[in-house]
């Protein structure tokens, strides 16, 4: 043992002094010299029990030192590795979607994330949670970054239309008579056939918006297992949920089956056109989506509801109903954007605010200018009320499982053809025109379905390497 102990030379006092190698305070017999402890440091930044002091502080910081969260500049800083051209990281659909303002909430790259580096922050925006991997499939799939969502049309509707997006296999005004349908929107259509869809053991339960316990008329994801649970929900909200940050199904793991597996599983999803979008582009690939994998995978009926904007929730119920137009958030039962108007009702149904819809573009998310889906051209089947009189609702069907869905429905139902085509082409168009007033990139349902960061970078003149930059 002896012999593997290098040299140190001994000092007049009996300890030893170590030579460049050797361990410290050990002789040439390997005895242990006379040790000096040092006593422990008291009144220091530790004291807790010190009345003007923080444990939490951070003792002899150095006057030039910078203890805020670093830029994305940090990673050049740290390193000398260049990111390799097929890379495309979070930072920059940070950089050029949710920074920008233009993040629609529908929680597809949270969805996509193959690491659940991605998670949802307070506001209610996409936020990285842990270190990102550069894999890129939060950019290739977000339907305002990579996604060119119109290609995304075309390749979910094949070539005969039936098995997705394009000319609808049939179209009706259809409304629902039972006494539970006057909370509902329209004509109740949603919740009828999502209540037909889980008696039929067709779903074990559908992901709709809820109203919040903390915050009058914002939604939130929710999972309805029972027909109960649809009608109690019945209705519109005009915020999103980050429903896609939602379907991870160990989140729902107390309302779902026990006897079955995670693969057994079979869901409806209601939502706005791009996060049907979402859903179709990440089920077209076999990427392993970690949390959200069993969930994307359980998805086998989609329903868009009609829509032209969605909104920020504290911008529309806060500054524009409550400030500008004294209304009580808690007093509205109701809302609806009908006829280019904003409408709210009172809890009793009655009409308290009548108003063009373009006086609240203020509080409409930015990236929803970019959107030429008003009636869900990805979807099964969708409802809304455009084209149809009132307490019907507009049902467009547009693939075999949609018709299945209607099948199982439509004996419950008071239907016939629908009333306006007319008025649906003409939102139709005009949702368009919108669209193609703000996409600054080309629309073009021809090209390939993702958009390389760089075309967009250029199109968008968003910083190429936000990583280079101190953002």
């Amino acid at each position: 043992m002896l012999s593997s102990i290098r040299s140190s030379s001994t000092i007049a006092d009996g300890g030893t002094t170590a030579t460049p190698g050797s361990v410290a305070n050990v002789d040439a017999d390997g005895s242990l010299g006379e040790i000096a402890f040092t006593e422990p440091a008291t009144g220091t930044s530790q004291d807790v029990d010190a009345p003007t002091e923080s444990p939490t502080e951070r003792p002899n910081v150095p006057d030039d030192a910078d203890l805020d969260t670093p830029g994305y500049s940090i990673r050049s800083d740290m390193n000398d590795i260049e990111t390799p051209d097929d890379k495309t990281w979070f930072m920059e659909l940070d950089e050029a979607v949710i920074e920008e303002g233009r993040c629609i909430q529908c929680g597809t790259c949270v969805a996509a994330c193959p690491s659940d580096s991605i998670g949802i922050g307070e506001d209610g925006l996409p936020k990285l949670v842990k270190m990102c991997t550069g894999c890129s499939l939060c950019w290739d799939m977000c339907p305002r970054g990579g996604l060119r969502y119109e290609r995304q049309w075309k390749i979910t509707g094949g070539e005969d239309n039936v098995s997705g997006a394009g000319d609808p296999i049939t179209e009706f005004s259809a409304t629902v008579e039972e006494n539970w349908r006057e909370n509902a929107q329209d004509g109740g259509l949603v919740t009828s056939i999502l209540i037909h869809l889980l008696e039929a053991d067709e779903i074990d339960g559908a992901l709709i918006a809820t109203e919040s316990d903390e915050d009058a008329r914002k939604a939130e994801s929710f999972l309805a297992t029972t027909p109960k649970e649809c009608i109690e929900n019945a209705g519109s909200f005009y915020n999103q949920t980050m429903a896609l940050g939602n379907i991870d199904l160990k989140q729902w793991e107390h309302k779902l089956p026990e006897a079955k597996g995670w693969d057994e599983v079979s869901l409806a999803l209601v939502g706005t056109p791009c996060e049907i979008e979402g859903i179709r582009a990440l089920q077209d690939f076999d990427w392993d989506y970690q949390a959200h994998e069993e969930g994307v995978r359980a998805v086998e009926y989609t329903i868009a509801l009609m829509c032209t904007k969605n909104f920020n929730y504290k911008k529309l119920m806060g500054e524009k109903l409550e400030e500008e137009h004294g209304i009580d958030r808690e007093n509205i039962g109701k809302m609806d954007v009908i006829e280019g108007e904003m409408r709210v009702y009172d809890e009793n149904t009655d009409l308290i605010l009548q108003e063009d819809v373009e006086n609240f573009h203020d509080a409409a998310l930015k990236g929803c200018d970019e959107c030429a889906d008003f009636t869900g051209y990805a979807a099964d089947l969708t409802v809304g009320s455009v084209g149809s009189s009132d307490e019907y609702s507009s049902v467009i069907i547009r693939t075999e499982q949609g018709l299945k869905a209607w099948e199982l429905t439509e004996a419950d139902l008071d239907y016939h053809d629908l009333e306006s085509r007319n008025a649906i082409g003409k939102l139709q168009s005009w949702d368009k025109s919108k669209a193609f007033e703000s996409l600054n990139r080309p629309f073009d349902p021809d090209a390939p379905r993702f958009i390389e960061y760089e075309d967009h970078a250029q199109n968008y003149s968003t910083e190429l390497t936000p990583h280079e930059a101190n953002h």
